[in-house]
């Protein structure tokens, strides 16, 4: 937990000095941050995400770094406090070893009063190899433990508590960064602590009741005071322990973006000194999971109210610790915000975030679906290693738990799945299935110690307590990870022969946007078979199969650019022929997250976000299809739904104009429809199939009574089919506004900048006699942006 500034002795971040065991490589590393950093920082290696470097900086994670600096003491009544320290380490003060660290995801204390003096001190980290100790922690295992060699070229990293994509991923570089990511302090051992804090909350029509109780050390008489809401409880401590409930009448209450405001209240716990705040959104977040017909279903209802979960996947905002900024952060999120999404899940190859991230969840209403750090391993089940999460589990419950964002804790990331993917745990299944159970009953057991009142789902994807099934074909029941469509090859109207209940990864990749490659290869690289391109592409056969699917659907891109760019669009379709498809299926299916939202560096991947928070394609499209009201096209044997779609908790009415258009850019109206739409959704529309001719393209535009209006298209056929018109495109530049123009049929039209910074829309339709308009907003207002205009006929007929 923080300490309070008045009993910190000594604040230890800022610069330390760097050196590596063969004393090669010596620099300053300015704590806060990664290794990997600091030696970049000071000029001692390349920049690891250009080109190939990766693959000749490997060798920093095979060595011993110690990092040192001096520090004054005036009182010897001295602990010391480490947050974030990654992974295996040796403290000493004074030459006096006072603490040996093994998990990245713990605060570490060491009482140092006998290692101190007054006056002038040393402190030494010695950053432990990870890669050597992950190779003898295996070797010292009772059986081997299988990990995934296609995500980790850096082998055994399901050994250690520590980011487990840092050993590589499908879409991550794999150095093994090490450092320290929290804070570093020496504080008074004998003050007065809040040790941790229980918030707990209850709900009735009118009264919410929030329940604190503090645990105290080393407290007994000392004054507290506990504040919440406008009310204050005060007096003198006299039990470690001290429960207070406060009763809200007629609260204001916490919601998901989308669904209301997000309200949050100050509490305050003082005891002496020592003082600990926490924002508290008052707020009821149920899991239902109930049998019917089709299954089980999986929603979240918030309170009292269903609600369609519509986001993505989040993973380390950076490869290495000591890039990530708040700023970068909360650029991120509310990009989701702003792209209509109300839930990130964390997955559990990353990190649990730290406590400001969260905060800005609270604040920006993004739910939060928090896997246990474990993903796509197996993993050890030794006392030791169990104790180790257990302490792990309780620290980041503990600190996590009040938090109006958390909606759900679930034990880990596809490890179900894992006990079929080696051929040891195929061949002894009994044997690692156990080993399996023991650690994810060991969580769950943490996780209720600390906090009784947690949502809790075992795995993911998992059908249900107790339940190993395949999670990724069936589709009755639980949450489920769809990825036949990328992995297996199939086309995009697969996605329409699946009904999740709740899918909670699926995805398609695209290449990173232009300004992205221009970060980390020359132009003589810009092509996907070069070795830069293929290196920053991590998933194996991933380039082969963006090209294979393109062959499938668009006519070749002659220029590297317009490749780029249709890979993006081509990704942005395919996600949307899933999104459309499960929302328009409400309520047997009630959320959709997307893998991913972001990147960790510039690569290759299913992210929606460049690396650096620039919008791909589908980001813009995603904000289109998840906004509140839509109306959907859902293909049949007989010809085409158009379906309202409404999150709102109240029915609207939506209207919908159809009609076709042909290569001529001739309009020909087909039908219109209206309804009222309520949480499930409604066929607005039937299109007979022969109502569109083989030149013709289904589109149609809606309208939300007293709200917003949309427009879609739907092609029958592939469009590589279609004879399309050269556009003749125009844009006009009036007061930061870009008008767009065109003579005929336009698709996906796209503008790019060669400046940083956000458009308003993009991937759009324009018809003749249409005008749309956007802007753009510079990262810089100073800067002045040169345009690029793209759209489906220059990208891939010109």
């Amino acid at each position: 937990m923080n300490d309070t500034p008045f009993s910190i002795l000594a604040e230890l971040s800022g610069d330390w000095h760097l050196s590596d065991e063969h004393g090669d490589f010596s620099c300053t590393m300015s704590m806060p941050t990664d290794a990997i950093t600091a030696l970049r920082l000071a000029g001692k290696i390349d920049e690891p995400y250009w080109g190939r470097n990766e693959y000749d900086l490997r060798w920093i994670a095979k060595r011993d770094w110690t990092a040192s600096r001096s520090f004054e003491l005036q009182d010897l009544d001295a602990e010391l406090v480490l947050d974030g320290i990654d992974t295996i380490a040796t403290v000493r003060i004074n030459g006096q070893e006072v603490l040996t660290t093994d998990n990245a995801f713990r605060t570490w204390r060491a009482d140092i009063s006998g290692a101190a003096r007054l006056g002038e001190n040393t402190i030494e980290i010695t950053f432990h190899s990870a890669t050597r100790a992950a190779n003898l922690l295996q070797d010292q295992q009772p059986f081997f433990i299988p990990y995934s060699v296609d995500n980790s070229p850096i082998p055994n990293g399901n050994m250690l508590r520590k980011v487990q994509c840092d050993f590589g991923w499908d879409w991550n570089i794999a150095l093994a960064p090490f450092g320290l990511y929290g804070s570093a302090q020496i504080v008074q051992k004998s003050a007065p602590k809040i040790e941790r804090l229980e918030i707990s909350q209850a709900h009735s029509e009118g009264l919410a009741s929030l329940t604190v109780t503090a645990h105290f050390a080393q407290a007994i008489g000392e004054e507290f005071s506990i504040s919440f809401a406008g009310r204050v409880l005060e007096g003198e401590i006299d039990s470690h322990i001290i429960s207070v409930i406060f009763d809200i009448d007629n609260p204001e209450i916490w919601w998901p973006a989308g669904s209301g405001p997000q309200p949050l209240h100050e509490l305050v716990v003082r005891a002496g000194s020592a003082v600990e705040t926490r924002q508290i959104g008052l707020r009821k977040v149920e899991l239902i999971t109930e049998d019917d017909d089709a299954g089980m279903g999986f929603k979240f209802r918030v309170n009292g109210q269903d609600i369609f979960a519509k986001g993505a996947n989040w993973i380390p905002a950076d490869a290495l610790a000591g890039r990530i900024s708040q700023e970068a952060v909360r650029d991120l999120l509310q990009s989701a915000v702003d792209a209509n999404m109300n839930m990130i899940r964390i997955w559990g190859g990353g990190r649990y975030e730290p406590t400001w991230f969260y905060n800005m969840c609270d604040e920006l209403g993004l739910m939060v679906w928090q896997d246990f750090m474990f993903a796509c391993n197996l993993y050890p089940s030794t006392r030791d290693f169990i104790a180790n999460v257990e302490a792990e589990v309780r620290e980041n419950v503990s600190r996590l738990h009040h938090h109006a964002c958390i909606a759900l804790w679930c034990g880990d990331n596809e490890l179900i799945g894992a006990l079929n993917w080696f051929p040891e745990s195929r061949d002894n299944r009994d044997r690692y299935l156990v080993n399996y159970d023991r650690l994810n009953r060991a969580i769950e057991a943490a996780l209720f110690e600390t906090d009784p009142s947690a949502n809790w789902w075992p795995s993911s994807p998992s059908p249900g307590a107790m339940n190993f099934g395949d999670a990724w074909h069936d589709d009755s029941a639980g949450d489920m990870h769809f990825w036949s469509v990328w992995h297996e090859g199939k086309d995009f109207d697969h996605y329409r022969d699946i009904n999740p209940r709740f899918c909670s990864e699926f995805g398609f990749q695209s290449y990173p946007s232009m300004s992205v490659i221009e970060t980390f290869a020359d132009p003589q690289d810009w092509n996907i078979a070069a070795p830069v391109l293929e290196s920053h592409q991590k998933n194996a056969g991933g380039n082969a199969r963006i090209a294979e699917t393109m062959f499938r659907y668009f006519r070749w891109p002659a220029q590297f650019e317009d490749f780029v760019w249709l890979s993006q669009i081509q990704q942005g379709l395919a996600i949307k022929t899933a999104v459309n498809h499960w929302r328009g299926l409400r309520p047997h299916c009630m959320g959709t997250l997307i893998w991913q939202l972001n990147d960790t560096w510039p690569v290759c991947s299913w992210s929606s976000l460049d690396y650096g928070g620039g919008w791909k394609m589908m980001h813009h499209m995603a904000r289109r299809f998840y906004a509140p009201q839509s109306v959907i096209c859902a293909p049949t044997e007989d010809g085409y739904q158009l379906k309202g779609i409404n999150d709102a908790a109240e029915p609207v009415e939506i209207a919908v104009t159809a009609w076709a258009v042909n290569m001529a850019s001739q309009r020909r109206a087909l039908d219109v429809g209206q309804q009222v739409v309520g949480g499930d959704s409604a066929v607005l529309l039937n299109i007979a199939k022969d109502a569109l001719q083989d030149d013709e393209i289904l589109f149609f535009e809606w309208q939300v009574a007293e709200g917003a209006a949309g427009q879609d298209h739907f092609a029958p056929q592939a469009y590589k089919t279609y004879a399309l018109p050269d556009p003749g495109l125009r844009m006009l530049q009036s007061d930061g506004v870009l008008s767009i123009t065109a003579d005929a049929l336009a698709l996906f039209v796209s503008v790019e900048a060669d400046i940083p910074g956000r458009f308003s829309d993009n991937a759009f339709s324009v018809l003749p006699g249409e005008t749309v308009e956007i802007t753009f907003t510079p990262s810089d207002p100073e800067a002045r942006a040169h345009f690029t205009l793209r759209d489906l006929h220059s990208a891939t007929m010109s």
